[in-house]
């Protein structure tokens, strides 16, 4: 009896499935490329251009017309008036013309060198401007009856404008003068310090906290439920209302914290905690500490429930004591899930923003590399030197990641 050959992988009907699952996925993996790739090209793009905040438009001709003069007599003289400039200060356009339909019972009767008039049909060729270039083109005209008669104004009409302006987004200029800027003199080695103080501190002791939270919550009692919903509260409340809550309540004049320092004679006068150096950086470290510990608590609180307490029982009857039995028996089975937690507040709280910014303003020695993006990007309207940053970030990430990966995952088996 000969046996059953199984099936090769790369058979036809193999290809076929695999196909298949290509083509299943396709959708998915396109969502994703746009979602995700594009954003990221998009930023790689602007760090190495020297584009500002007004450059994402690109420079165009603003025009507005009106008459003027005596323009509701018959035989009365008026000037159609054309004020034009250019929307950049910095960025040149080329061949501007401007093409309009005059209204009827208007004579021109004197015309700008560089305008034609056929009939009532308007064309003028205003050549290369500068940036910043503002212009005004005067044209005297007297009024018949047949314009009175008629409802049609100069301005009622909208004139064509057209010009060739090169957008900085979009053309072959390249610099490198924003990677220069970020990494220009001491000011980026020390918000990269603050942002490691930050993120190192706030991830352990957001994970320490949620592990010492867990073992708290692991057991069965009365009230178990409503404890373990009031531990989520900082996680699950709005960001603004907790922060605003934090900043009134160690306010320097009128906050209870100071209040009740000075009555239990802990220190003479107020401490102002978001605004001095370097209590302030601390300050906003042990709020990240106390708002994202909830999620530690969660994940850890769901891998001990699901470890065997059949172990517990044996180590307990072996004499071994509570830490005992916490470090050799609950420590190795929570190691992979502390090392995926670390990992996911690592990446996120590096790019925290929101709690800092709320906070102190990245002012007091607080001002981290996403704070950087924004002060950058909006504060002084550069946004080629924010993505440089915002690239910056995603290297150090990549760099985490990648080390993360390479070693730890590998002893924590993951």
């Amino acid at each position: 009896m000969t046996d059953a050959v199984p099936p090769k992988g790369n058979g036809p009907l193999a290809r076929l499935e695999a196909r298949l699952a290509w083509g299943l996925l396709a959708p998915t993996i396109i969502a994703v490329a746009l979602v995700v790739l594009l954003p990221l090209l998009a930023i790689f793009w602007i760090s190495v251009k020297p584009v500002a905040l007004a450059d994402l438009r690109a420079p165009e001709v603003v025009l507005r017309e009106d008459i003027r003069g005596d323009a509701e007599t018959v035989g009365g003289d008026a000037t159609i008036r054309y004020r034009l400039r250019n929307s950049s200060q910095e960025q040149p356009i080329s061949n501007v013309t401007i093409s309009d339909k005059i209204p009827e019972g208007l004579t021109i009767t004197e015309l700008d060198s560089r305008c034609t008039l056929e009939g009532q049909d308007l064309f003028c060729d205003l050549g290369d401007w500068e940036g910043g270039h503002r212009e005004r083109l005067m044209l005297p005209a007297t009024v018949a009856q047949s314009y009175l008669d008629n409802d049609q104004r100069p301005q009622d009409s909208t004139a064509a404008v057209t010009g060739t302006a090169s957008n900085v987004l979009t053309n072959s200029t390249f610099t490198l003068d924003n990677f220069r800027r970020v990494f220009d003199g001491d000011e980026f080695w020390g918000v990269l310090w603050v942002t490691l103080f930050y993120t190192v501190f706030g991830t352990i002791g957001a994970l320490l906290f949620g592990l010492f939270a867990a073992l708290l919550l692991n057991k069965s009692f009365k009230g178990q439920g409503i404890l373990r919903g009031l531990y989520l509260f900082p996680y699950v409340s709005p960001i603004i209302a907790v922060a605003f809550a934090w900043i009134l309540l160690f306010d320097p004049f009128s906050g209870s914290a100071n209040a009740l320092l000075i009555q239990m004679g802990v220190t003479d006068q107020s401490i102002n905690f978001f605004g001095e150096r370097p209590l302030a950086l601390i300050m906003v470290t042990v709020f990240e500490i106390w708002r994202y510990f909830p999620l530690s608590f969660l994940f850890i609180l769901a891998r001990m429930q699901s470890i065997d307490t059949d172990m517990y029982e044996a180590a307990d009857m072996d004499g071994a004591s509570p830490f005992q039995q916490f470090w050799a028996l609950s420590v190795p089975q929570l190691l992979g899930i502390l090392s995926v937690l670390f990992l996911l507040r690592f990446i996120w709280t590096f790019n925290k923003f929101d709690d800092i910014f709320l906070l102190t303003g990245g002012n007091a020695g607080t001002r981290t590399l996403t704070v950087n993006v924004y002060e950058q990007a909006f504060s002084i309207s550069n946004i080629g030197a924010g993505a440089a940053v915002a690239v910056v970030i995603f290297g150090c990430l990549l760099l985490f990641s990648a080390f993360f990966f390479k070693f730890i995952s590998q002893e924590e088996g993951l």
